[in-house]
Parts: structure tokens; sequence; C-alpha cells
């Protein structure tokens, strides 16, 4: 059986035209390694989705679903369970309020901002919610309408109504006009301040934010900024919420990125590295001063695979691995290895505009010209051929890299060796020599 034919003919790909689809058809994963039906490897650079933060094939975690799966395989979620407590009051205890936190579980990420919508609306009495344009926070339509880029666009008119959109700060190419990331971060406070305004503050719930800009291009913010925006959500009674699907479970180096930065929020949203991706599960972290409202109001939301026991029994090996396995404070101190080695391969490629990033999360923005920065790729367009020659490159390089318009996201498994790194940049070296060599 032609097992590739049939998965063309078959499954719909997301986010891409069908016709042209080639990738291997992987059937196994081991550490850092994908290997495909011929038996090929590939190095996953991207931890899939940048999700799988513990790697291919982690005995904790396949034991623990194995062992969950033949003891209970489901409980309907208004029903108590013992690794939903136990993975609960785990979360609370890396959350970054004193006062402990609760969790709703959700299948994923995307509904994880669907219910913070609806609790931060709730909770606020208002309806108004602002989030970036430079950003991503789901597909399905309360997400997508929280979605600032053109992942939105399928979603509307559709889009749930009351979310307001600002430019954030990206100093490489600022939308403020200016050189210095510390007026980059001023300026766009006072533009935030000003839509703020625009909108009434008192008819704002929320401010939803990436901490670190995801696949939109792993945008660190400078200093100040998100210090600025707590500021600016205390000074007019709107909730913050930090969406740390990518950024949580130590792809920065820490639990969270709110512990990173050291600036709090009222929410914070996660999935993906909750359970290194093993399973599918998401959800909602609440400070408890804000949960206990809903002692006496009945929740306003529900999934049938809310705190699923597989999910949640993963959930809690994955969060036991990355806590004796010290695998947070591991990432701190490759920190400097992975900048630097990035560094190196961007010296030695003109394609290579800028390196960004931190702990194990990194973007590498591809350019025609550095001086002129002219991206490799458009945005909001299909892949350009260079860029199509690229990842087409990188597969028979034996290297998978998650890729958005000109940005090619460096995320490996937190678990990946420095020389399994260095190997993979290897590898991406050759795949970029051999486009410059076309488009230079």
């Amino acid at each position: 059986m032609d097992l590739r034919s049939l998965h063309k003919k078959h499954v719909l790909t997301p986010w891409v035209a069908q016709a042209s689809l080639n990738p291997p058809l992987v059937v196994r994963g081991e550490g850092v390694w994908l290997y495909d039906q011929e038996g090929r490897r590939y190095l996953d650079l991207s931890s899939g989705l940048v999700a799988l933060n513990l790697g291919h094939g982690h005995p904790r975690l396949v034991r623990a679903i194995a062992e969950q799966a033949a003891t209970l395989a489901y409980a309907a979620p208004s029903l108590f369970h013992d690794k939903r407590a136990l993975l609960a009051k785990a979360l609370s205890d890396l959350a970054p309020w004193p006062e402990g936190a609760r969790v709703f579980f959700t299948p994923s990420g995307t509904e994880a901002n669907e219910d913070a919508l609806k609790f931060v609306r709730h909770l606020t009495g208002r309806f108004k919610v602002l989030a970036a344009y430079r950003s991503f926070h789901g597909a399905t339509h309360a997400s997508a309408s929280l979605t600032g880029e053109n992942r939105r666009w399928p979603a509307e008119p559709g889009t749930a109504p009351g979310v307001v959109h600002f430019f954030a700060p990206y100093p490489y190419r600022s939308p403020f006009f200016t050189d210095d990331p510390q007026e980059e971060a001023a300026r766009a406070l006072e533009h935030l301040e000003r839509v703020l305004l625009h909108e009434d503050p008192k008819r704002v719930a929320a401010i939803f934010l990436e901490p670190v800009v995801g696949s939109n291009g792993v945008i660190v913010y400078p200093e100040g900024y998100l210090e600025g925006v707590r500021a600016l959500c205390d000074r007019h009674g709107i909730l913050l919420v930090f969406d740390e699907v990518m950024t949580g479970f130590g792809r920065v180096g820490a639990a969270f990125a709110a512990e990173r930065f050291g600036v709090v929020p009222d929410l914070i949203t996660f999935a993906k590295g909750v359970t290194s991706a093993y399973v599918p599960l998401g959800g909602v972290l609440l400070r408890e001063s804000l949960a206990r409202y809903f002692d006496e109001h009945p929740l306003p939301t529900g999934h049938t695979y809310s705190g699923h026991p597989l999910a949640v029994a993963a959930g809690l090996a994955a969060l036991q691995a990355y806590q004796e396995e010290g695998v947070f404070a591991r990432v701190r101190a490759l920190e400097g290895f992975f900048r630097e080695a990035l560094q190196s391969l961007a010296a030695q490629h003109p394609l290579v505009g800028e390196v960004r990033g931190l702990g194990a999360f990194y973007a590498l923005e591809l350019v025609r010209d550095r001086e002129s920065k002219e991206p490799l790729s458009p945005w909001h367009a299909p892949f350009s051929p260079p860029m199509q020659a690229l990842l087409q490159g990188l597969w028979q390089e034996g290297v998978y890299l998650l890729a958005k318009h000109n940005v090619l996201l460096v995320a490996p498994p937190l678990t990946i060796k420095e020389e399994e790194f260095l190997e993979g940049l290897d590898r991406l070296s050759r795949a970029l020599r051999r486009v410059e060599v076309e488009v230079l």
C-alpha cells in the first residue's frame, strides 16, 4: 500500500494548498529524531509545532499514558479524578501568584484562549478585549478573533465581536519608526494607551498578549514593555492575559515567561509543553482571587474532553520529568550556547537578517538583502520560490524546521544535546548555501 498517496488523497493538511505537498511520511520518533517509512531520519529542530519539549519517546510519559489507559481511559469532567487533582496542584505551584491558582482544563490552546475570553468578560462585566496584530491565539472563531495576523482572515466575517487590535514592538521592523529598542517600547506603550482611550478603558475587559511572540517571529519585547502593559492594565482595572501556549514549560528557561520576565498577569493560557505534546491538553490558569468568583457563579464553559484522564496523566508525568531532570535550569544554562551557535551560522549566511530569541526559542529572519531587509518571502502570501526551495532543501538534508513567511523557528526539544544541535545547524547551513547561490 502506498501510504504517502493514501495520505495525500484523504487527509487535509492545515494552512496550505494541498497539491504541492511532499513531506516525508513519518512513522517513528526517538529523542530529537523523526524516522520515515524508509528509515531515513530527520532532526526535529522545531519540536514539532514548538510543543515536543521532552523529545520523542520519553519513557516516563509513555509509561504514564499506558498505565492510565489500562486503569481509566475516560471520566466525565463533572467527576473528580485523581490525576486532574494532582496536575492542577502542580500547575498551581508553578504559577506566578503567591495566593495560588485554579485550572480549567481544555483540549488545546485554542480552546484555552476561547475560554479565557469568556472568563474575563464574566469577571469584569466588560465586553471589549485588546490583542496585538502580530499574534496567533488559535483558529476557532473567538480565538481567531484574538489572532492579529492573516490566519484570522478565513474566519471573517464571523469572528467574535469586541476584539480590537494594536501594534506591539518589533525592533527589527519597527512599526514606530525607531532603531532604539527603548524608544520602541515607549512609543508602543503610548500607542497602546491611545488605543485604550479611543475604545474607553472602562469598557475593556482584558489585554491578551504572547509574552514572547510565537509563530509570528519569536519577537522578544524590549525591556520595559511588558511592565508598561501591566501598569496600564492596573491603572484601568483591565485584566492581563498571557498566552503561554508556546512559551510555557521551559521553552524560555522558566516554567512560564511570566516568571522569566518578572511580570505577573492575571490569567495564563497554556497547552503544548504541558504534556510535551504527547496527548492534546490545554488550559487556563486563573489566580485564586479571580477564580473565587466561580464559587458562587456557574462556570460559563465546558468540554467533553476537559481534563481527559490520558492527557492529565501525561501532563503530570511531563511536569515530574521537567522537575526531576532539571530541564528548566538546563535551558537557561544552554541559552548562551544556542545563541552563539545561531549567531555564528548567521555570520556565514547573508540570507539571515537577524537572529533573535531566548531560552530554547529562536527565530532566523531571512532577507534578500540585509540593508533593505527585503523579506525572502513576503508576509501574508504563499512561500516564495526561494523559500520553497529552502524548505525542500531542509528535508533533503534531514532537518525539520517550522517556517512562517520568511522566518524559521529554531526551537528544539529541551533535551537536545549540544552536538545534535550543532549537527542540525550544519545541515541548515548546507541548505541555506544552496539557496544563496540562486538568490544572491
